[in-house]
């Protein structure tokens, strides 16, 4: 059962030993299996990925392998937040079993999509091609189809195997994994299988030790394999038996071993407990959850879900790292609605280990956890957080470093913090990332390259940044390699007195070191052989014998690891015979390309020829190809290919031949293609389906509705060109698919059915619909049929409301490319007939397209077909080549004639050449294919060629004579007398004599220089070695080298090229750059603490190029456009830091540092201090303001009138205060004065403004204070007249009588009313 994305289902099913994965679609199988949907799938899967298409090859499958698990472990369905095991499946939710039915569905029509697709497999084994393009499959094949071909095409060159039944030393065939790592709930397994004539003993070592398996009663070894069993169904611990194993396997002809197996035992420790207390933080700041797993063997796969099983959702802002720790970018509100709990799944026990949870309290400025904030275009500020700069939070600092092995992944990570959340991105320095192994992960947070390489080392950096700024973090990557086979040893067959030799040769980083092995032993120390001779990584064997047979072992290491391999040494005198059998019968496709198989074998090797229907010429070049395990391909299958294929096998010993009969079959075409219909409800609908196949075949059509297998029901008829639906209703809409197939190929075609769910009148509809492309052309008709034209006649389809623009008439022909249309001729959308121009035998047939503003319409069905009458070609091929592929050959190629330029049959081409210096007679051969390969050429001479075209009517017109040149050799000399000259720090100029014509040995293409920087002129300074090249073209005796590093020791060396290769290197000459200015300082910082001072921070130049002398720094004072003077600064070498005090807080600064050498100052970096904030602005500007008032007249005389108004009201005040003294007062109430009320001499009051107490009749204010209802004082006593009483309110309050007489009252009134205080104090 198989989940589709589509069902919303996410599952995971463990089995006992592996996870069935969907190769189709990368899903993990899910649910109870049962063994025919097993081996279903199994079945689905050796189809889609373990072999190629039908198209290019046909790989066997093997459907009987056992080695697929058949119990179910643990599985497990998410289901909304709870993990189901395989015991209670049936507590699953309603939603969930119904998403598992439909599953069960989708699984059914794989089945039948499979069963398909071994509809159309070839029935007999091998790799060879057995049908031609599907018409499904006519598109780029996906990038697995490129692997599979490789494979097959590296078989084709595999090294020639002894048959078992002739004496053979052992051979290693079947071993487990060097790091083998056991599940502990099994026995274990240890595999080691071999194969050899005597059938080979086994033994053991365990730690370089002999491991006496009879003394161990758990441990047996299988009947005639060399595979260990230790069976702990009776009691043991498996980590007694971890170690180094190591297989050994003999017979009387040698010794063979297997890798040293380093067996460990799978470990998932439990997770230590722990009470986590909840994680405080603030709102906005950065938080690291870390997992910290139990280490287990292998490590456990880390996910982050809450306590309820719930996925945590991961993001730019929260995201997982590789180390498994959590990452929050920065903290918001929302996360603290759920918990996050750490989780580890290990591999070999299947389960998963759950860590406490971790639950936040995040501390907040704003409560309220708004949801609409979320989207909020600045979320960040909305909330309250304040922004801040990047800063890394993995991996610590400005710079790490990494190593990594040859061959592996790459993985590097950068997570930073910051609001708002920064974005990553990731360089490399000197160069561009290797965009066809690098892919981001992690929202960009990770770059991962694949299948690293040596030119994959170097400095990588990440950059985060936000609104607020920007950080990066420097990576540096080493590469190193454990060996890796450059040419591995192969077993070597030799005939008694034949020599041959063993090479072994391998490279890493470090350099590994190459030990040789014979039988096990060390090659020091086996007894000597005279006919062997051992140089370094080459064994040498001259005239060989049969006491000479053995198995030898290369081991190479370095500090990350080793190869080993065998190779045995057979010394055999066998006759040729044949391997496969006897006159098979194969059966292939017209124009498809096939491979017919000769396995063969033979002491000395024998030679392989093939010949056809017992013709005596070999076959071999032009539409064939022999490889060199005698397998004979041809390229494109013609009907004249057919009949009886012999492969002949010759050494000195004798011959043996064997047959191979081929068929050519025609094709399964449809040719009449079932049509887009709109149908009424309850009407009849047929859809036409006539196929052409060959008559030999046994031919099956089927259809499909919706890519599904349709069921024929009641309401359809089948039949062998159609399908007929009776009474269409609305469940019969949809895509209806015709598959024509046989048992070597097949071939489909589609079409829409819609059925229109009312009665509505055509009128109607069609006013409703909008523009479409317009319908196909029909009843085409050819008349005024000429030798060398026809007029083509058809009627236009309807146009769908947009007008017919243009018609496009195709053609197709049936010789050399049949069912591909190509475009003959336009015409205007007016017209609906042509007069078509055609060439010399071709057996035409034509359609038409219609195009308006839409689109094209569907092509017309094709017409009858018409053949013109022959004619000698009236071209030859043209791009006529002559190049050499090898030493002593030249190939001849060209452009082959199409079908409308051969103007006849059996299109051939007459090749010529000759040598020519010598101008001999011309040679001559007839090729029917576009290549010809002349043999036995001296080296890089020049050729006469031509190249005419034939068929059956005669002869093309001459060709023109093209000039080739037979294959290059390397060059034989290096050039001489070298000179080197010293040009400038950077640049030398070299001179050298140039290398005679003929040791060249073919075109001269340039002088090549290699040099390479030994060391730096300055002490610990680490420097790349990495060879370089500089290419000078043509015969030239002098060049110049440039871009070198200053102040280094260079080694350099030349060499011609040629078309072939490098010729031998020239003497290595030894030169010395001088110092020259450096690079500019890296990380040039400016930073303001305040408004005083400005600090300036750098490093060191990264290429110093010489001795650093110090730094020099000039800046200058700027405001808008005014500049300041300008201020140099110098520094000695150490300095790194420089604080500028400011003149102004208002100007800005452009700073300019430079490092300077002997030579002068080099590249300069300029930055600027930053931007004042905005409120120093206003501030700065008041001030200006306030300096400039204080001196204006205006501001002095409003400064001095505010002093007087200040001066006049403080004397009224004082006025006030004076006049509300003593004085006496007349009660004219009955209430008598109490003694305890002050009284002067006088009989009056002490009134004054001190005293706190109301006054009688007065009242008090809510607050506490005293509201009076009338005012303390008269103005009656004062102006003029009045008997000293007042009622203001109607209410009597008391009568003042002054302690003058009266006239001296009204000599105080008349001065009071002249007095102009007086007259202020009455306003206040």
């Amino acid at each position: 059962m198989s989940l589709s994305s589509s069902t919303g289902v996410t599952s995971v099913c463990y089995f006992h030993r592996l996870a069935l994965v969907l190769p189709s679609t990368g899903e993990v199988g899910e649910g109870p299996i049962s063994s025919n949907s097993f081996s279903t799938e199994r079945r689905s899967q050796c189809l889609l990925s373990s072999c190629p298409p039908l198209w290019l090859q046909q790989c066997c499958c093997d459907d009987k392998d056992t080695s697929w698990p058949k119990l179910i472990d643990l599985c497990a369905i998410w289901d909304p937040g709870v993990f189901l095991h395989a015991a209670g499946w049936k507590r699953a939710s309603g939603t969930a079993r119904r998403r598992l039915n439909e599953a069960e569905t989708l699984s059914s029509v794989r089945e039948a999509q499979v069963e398909r697709l071994e509809a159309a497999r070839p029935r007999r084994p091998g790799c060879r091609e057995r049908g031609p393009v599907l018409r499904m499959a006519r598109q780029q094949p996906p990038p697995w189809v490129h692997t599979a071909i490789l494979l097959c095409l590296l078989s084709l060159t595999g090294a020639i195997e002894i048959p078992m039944d002739l004496s053979q030393p052992p051979t290693i065939t079947k071993q487990s994994v060097k790091d083998h790592i056991v599940d502990p709930r099994d026995n274990i397994l240890i595999e080691c299988e071999a194969k050899g004539n005597p059938a080979p003993s086994f033994h053991w070592t365990r730690n370089s030790r002999f491991f006496n398996i009879a003394k161990d009663p758990r441990v047996s070894m299988r009947r005639r394999s060399g595979t260990l069993v230790i069976d702990f169904r009776s009691g043991g611990r498996p980590e007694e038996y971890e170690g180094e194993y190591q297989c050994f396997a003999r017979n009387k002809f040698g010794t063979a071993l297997s890798n040293r197996i380093r067996l460990q035992v799978s470990k998932s420790p439990l997770w230590p407990k722990e009470n986590l207390d909840p994680v405080v933080v603030q709102e906005g700041a950065p938080l690291t959850l870390q997992c910290n797993p139990p280490p287990g063997l292998p490590s456990p796969v880390i996910f982050w879900m809450s306590s309820s099983m719930e996925p945590i959702t991961q993001d730019k802002r929260v995201s997982q790292g590789h180390n498994g720790d959590l990452y929050f970018s920065n903290v918001m509100l929302q996360d603290m609605q759920t918990d996050y709990s750490c989780n580890a799944r290990f591999h070999f026990t299947h389960t998963i280990q759950q860590k406490n949870a971790f639950t936040l309290k995040v501390l907040t400025n704003n409560p309220y956890n708004d949801s609409s904030l979320r989207n909020h275009p600045d979320m960040y500020s909305a909330r309250g957080v304040a922004e801040r700069t990047p800063s890394f939070m993995y991996p610590q600092g400005t710079a790490s470093s990494q190593m990594v092995l040859r061959g592996m992944d790459l993985l590097l990570e950068c997570i930073a913090s910051g609001v708002p959340t920064p974005d990553i991105a990731w360089y490399k320095k000197g160069g561009d990332l290797p965009s066809d192994k690098a892919k981001f992960e992690n929202f960009n947070k990770a770059l991962r390259i694949t299948n690293v390489s040596e030119e994959d080392s170097g400095e990588y950096f990440c950059l985060a940044s936000n609104k607020m700024g920007s950080i990066r973090h420097t990576i540096s990557v080493r590469v190193k390699a454990a060996p890796y086979w450059l040419d591995e040893p192969k077993n070597l067959i030799l005939a008694p007195g034949e020599d041959g030799r063993l090479v072994c040769r391998a490279n890493g980083n470090p350099k590994p070191t190459v030990q040789w092995m014979v039988n096990g032993e060390p090659l020091q120390s086996a007894p000597p052989n005279p006919n062997r001779e051992v140089a370094g990584d080459t064994i040498i064997f001259r005239d060989t014998q049969i006491s000479s047979r053995a198995v030898y072992q290369c081991n190479t290491s370095n500090e990350h690891g080793y190869l080993l391999a065998n190779a045995f040494v057979s010394v055999l005198d066998v006759p040729p015979r044949m391997l496969s059998p006897r006159n098979q019968l194969i059966r292939v496709i017209l124009y498809n390309r096939t491979r017919l198989d000769c396995p063969f074998f033979g002491s000395p090797i024998p030679t392989l020829r093939w010949f056809k229907n017992g013709q005596g010429s070999n076959l071999d070049g032009g539409n064939y190809h022999v490889y060199e395990n005698g397998s004979l391909e041809i390229k494109m299958i013609r009907k004249e290919d057919q009949g009886i294929y012999t492969c002949v096998a010759t050494n000195i010993l004798g011959k043996a031949e064997n047959q191979v009969r081929l068929e050519v079959k025609d094709p399964t075409r449809i040719y009449r293609m079932p049509e887009d219909q709109v149908a009424k409800r309850g009407t009849t609908v047929q859809l036409e389906c006539r196929v052409k196949h060959d008559p030999s075949l046994k031919l099956t059509v089927s259809w499909l509705k919706d890519d599904e297998p349709l069921y024929i029901g009641n309401r359809m008829k089948k039949e062998d060109d159609s399908l007929t639906i009776f009474g269409v209703a609305e469940r019969d809409q949809g895509s209806y698919t015709c598959i024509a197939s046989t048992e070597l190929d097949q071939d489909l075609a589609k079409a829409h059915l819609t059925v229109l769910a009312d009665q509505a009148t055509p009128t109607n509809r069609l006013a409703a619909l909008p523009k479409g492309r317009p319908d196909r052309p029909r009843d085409l008709e050819l008349t005024d049929l000429a030798e060398r034209s026809v007029r083509l006649t058809w009627i236009p389809g309807d146009d769908n409301n947009s007008p017919i623009t243009d018609y496009v008439v195709q053609f197709e022909e049936d010789q050399f490319q049949p069912g591909v249309w190509h475009d003959h001729s336009k015409f205007p959308g007016s017209v609906n007939s042509a007069v078509l121009q055609l060439s010399p035998y071709v057996n035409y047939q034509f359609r038409v397209i219609a195009v308006n503003e839409v689109g094209s319409s569907h092509p017309s069905l094709p017409s009858e077909r018409y053949r013109t009458s022959g004619a000698p070609p009236e071209s030859n091929p043209a791009d006529v080549k002559g190049e050499g592929t090898r030493k002593n050959n030249m190939e001849i190629t060209w452009t082959p004639m199409n079908a409308t330029s051969a103007f006849g049959p059996n299109l051939r081409y007459i090749v010529k050449w000759r040598r020519r210096e010598t101008r001999e007679t011309w040679n001559n051969v007839t090729v029917w294919g576009s290549r010809y390969v002349v043999g036995q050429t001296p080296v890089y001479v020049p050729y006469e060629i031509r190249v005419q075209a034939e068929n059956d009517f005669g002869k093309g017109p001459e060709p023109d004579t093209v000039i080739g040149y037979s294959g290059e050799d390397y060059p034989r000399a290096a050039p001489t007398d070298v000179k080197i000259r010293v040009l400038n720090s950077t640049a030398i100029s070299l001179q050298w004599n140039r290398v005679y014509p003929d040791t060249v040995q073919g075109q001269l293409r340039e002088y090549r220089a290699y040099y390479w920087r030994e060391s730096s002129l300055l002490k610990n300074l680490w420097v790349s070695q990495k060879r370089q090249q500089a290419s000078f073209p043509g015969d030239r005796p002098r060049g110049v080298v440039s871009r070198l590093f200053p102040y280094s020791n260079y080694k350099l060396e030349m060499v011609v090229v040629n078309g072939r290769g490098d010729g031998p290197r020239s003497e290595t000459k030894e030169f010395t750059t001088p110092e020259g200015v450096p690079s500019a300082p890296r990380r040039f910082r400016v930073r303001q603490p305040n408004l005083e001072t400005i600090n300036l921070e750098w490093d060191h130049p990264e290429h110093p190029n010489g001795i650093l002398i110090g730094y020099t720094l000039k800046y200058v004072a700027f405001n808008g456009t005014k500049l300041g003077k300008q201020i140099v600064e110098n520094f000695s070498p150490n300095q790194t830091k420089f604080t500028v005090r400011r003149a102004d807080p208002v100007s800005r600064y452009r700073f300019t540092l430079s490092a300077r050498t002997q030579v002068g100052s080099g590249e300069a970096v300029t930055e600027e201090s930053p931007a004042p904030p905005n409120e120093a602005t206003p501030t700065a500007a008041y001030t200006n303001n306030q300096a400039d008032i204080a001196t204006q007249g205006w501001f002095i005389g409003l400064m001095c009138a505010i002093a007087l108004l200040v001066l006049i009201l403080l004397i009224v005040c004082f006025i006030k205060r004076s006049r509300g003294g003593k004085y006496p007062v007349r009660e004219k109430k009955d209430v008598p004065l109490g003694p305890e009320d002050p009284k002067e001499e006088d009989g009056s009051f002490d009134y004054s403004d001190e005293d706190n107490k109301p006054l009688q009749g007065s009242q008090t204010s809510l607050d506490g204070t005293i509201k009076q209802q009338e005012s303390d004082d008269s103005l009656v006593d004062y102006g003029e007249g009045g008997e000293g009483q007042f009622n203001e309110d109607g209410s009597f309050i008391g009568q003042y009588t002054v302690k003058k007489d009266k006239e001296e009252t009204e000599g105080n009134e008349s001065s009071e009313a002249t007095s102009p205080v007086n007259a202020i104090y009455s306003l206040a």
